[in-house]
C-alpha cells in the first residue's frame, strides 16, 4: 500500500484578500472565469454500458502514448466545460500531461446518449472510461480528479478497486468530495444553503424534462416540485436508478463506504468552511488511518473555490496542489 504524502509539498493556503466568507468564496470560484489554455479537442464517446455512452473531449500531446492522462470528472449538474474541469485540465496540459474531460452520462447536452439518468453512484462509468484508455489506448499512467460529486465517483472508484485497481492508476485526486452524500444533501436544506439548493433543484427539473421529453414512456410528470435534494432523490433518483428511497441511494452511492479501501495515492482537499459539504468524523477518521490518503483540510476555502492570491499564479490554489500530487506520485 502507498504512503501518505509528505504535507511540505504542498504550499499553505491563503484566501484571496475579502474572499474568507464561505459564500464569498464558493461565488467567486465559481463565477470568476478561468483561461483556457486547451488546444482543440477530439470528441469521443465512450461506452460504459449497453446502450450507454458518455462524451469525452480528450485533448492529447504529442507522442500521447508516453505521457501521463488525467481524466477530470465534474460536479452535480457540472459538465466537460465546468470552470474548474478547464482550469484543472489548462495546468496538467501546460505541464505535459493529456487531459480528458468527461462528461458523466446525460450531461453536458448529452441526454439522448443514455435512457437512463446519472446520480452520484455510477463511478462504474468513470472506471470504464480509465480500462478504455488503459486497454484500447495503451496509456501507461493515468490519474482521476474529481470535483464535489466528482469527487465522490473517484473515491469510490478507488475504493471499489482496492488492491485490484489497475497498475496504471498512479494517482486520485477530489476537491471538495461529496463523502458523505446524506449530510451533505440535508446541509443544503439550511439557512443561507437554500440558495445552492434552489439553484441545483431547477437545473435538475429542467435536465428531468428534457429526458420526460425523450422517453416519455419511461419518465413521468412530477405532482409537485421537490422542495428539497433529498426530495429529489426520493422521488426521482431512486425511482428510476433501483433505489428504496433517497437514503437507500446516499447509504450505496456514499464514497464513505469504500474509502477505507483505497489503495493508490489519493489526495482529498477539503474546506472546514464548505457551505454544505460535510465531512463526517467516522469518515473523517478513515481518511486519516489509510496509508494511501492524504487529507489537506483548509480553514478556509469554500466549495471546489479554493481562491488564494495571484502570486505567480492565477491563485486556483487547490488546482495547482493536484498538479503537484501528481508530479510527486508517477504522473510526470
Amino acid at each position: 500500500m502507498s504512503q501518505k504524502q509528505d504535507l511540505s509539498i504542498f504550499e499553505p493556503f491563503v484566501p484571496r484578500r475579502f474572499l474568507r466568507n464561505r459564500h464569498a468564496q464558493t461565488l467567486a470560484g465559481n463565477f470568476l472565469r478561468r483561461a483556457n489554455r486547451l488546444p482543440p479537442p477530439e470528441e469521443r464517446l465512450f461506452q460504459v454500458e449497453e446502450n450507454v455512452q458518455v462524451l469525452c473531449h480528450c485533448h492529447w500531446q504529442a507522442a500521447r502514448e508516453d505521457r501521463p492522462t488525467v481524466i477530470l470528472v465534474h460536479g452535480l449538474e457540472g459538465s466537460s466545460l465546468s470552470q474548474y474541469v478547464i482550469g484543472t485540465g489548462s495546468k496538467a496540459w501546460d505541464v505535459g500531461m493529456n487531459v480528458v474531460r468527461m462528461n458523466m452520462r446525460t450531461c453536458g447536452g448529452t441526454e439522448h446518449l443514455a435512457p437512463t439518468l446519472y446520480h452520484s453512484g455510477l463511478s462504474s462509468d468513470v472506471g470504464m472510461v480509465a480500462r478504455t484508455l488503459i486497454e484500447q489506448d495503451r496509456l501507461p499512467s493515468i490519474g482521476l480528479v474529481g470535483y464535489s460529486m466528482g469527487g465522490n465517483l473517484v473515491l469510490k472508484l478507488a475504493g471499489e478497486w482496492g488492491r485490484s485497481a489497475p497498475k496504471e492508476l498512479k494517482a486520485i485526486a477530489a476537491v471538495s468530495p461529496a463523502a458523505d452524500l446524506a449530510a451533505s444533501a440535508d446541509a443544503m436544506h439550511v439557512g443561507a444553503n437554500r440558495v445552492y439548493e434552489w439553484k441545483f433543484l431547477l437545473s435538475l427539473m429542467r435536465r428531468y424534462r428534457r429526458k420526460r421529453e425523450l422517453l416519455p414512456e419511461v419518465y413521468k410528470e412530477v405532482g409537485k416540485w421537490p422542495a428539497t435534494i433529498r426530495e429529489f432523490d426520493d422521488v426521482i433518483t431512486a425511482r428510476y436508478c433501483g433505489f428504496e428511497g433517497a437514503q437507500d441511494y446516499y447509504d450505496r452511492a456514499a464514497s464513505a463506504r469504500v474509502i477505507d479501501k483505497i489503495a493508490v495515492p489519493a489526495l482529498v482537499i477539503y474546506a472546514d468552511d464548505d457551505p454544505f459539504i460535510r465531512l463526517l468524523p467516522g469518515t473523517r477518521k478513515k481518511m486519516q488511518e489509510n496509508q494511501s490518503v492524504t487529507l489537506l483540510e483548509t480553514r478556509h476555502g469554500g466549495h471546489c473555490a479554493f481562491l488564494a492570491h495571484a502570486n505567480g499564479y492565477d491563485g486556483r490554489w487547490a488546482e495547482r496542489q493536484v498538479i503537484r500530487f501528481f508530479h510527486h506520485n508517477g504522473m510526470s
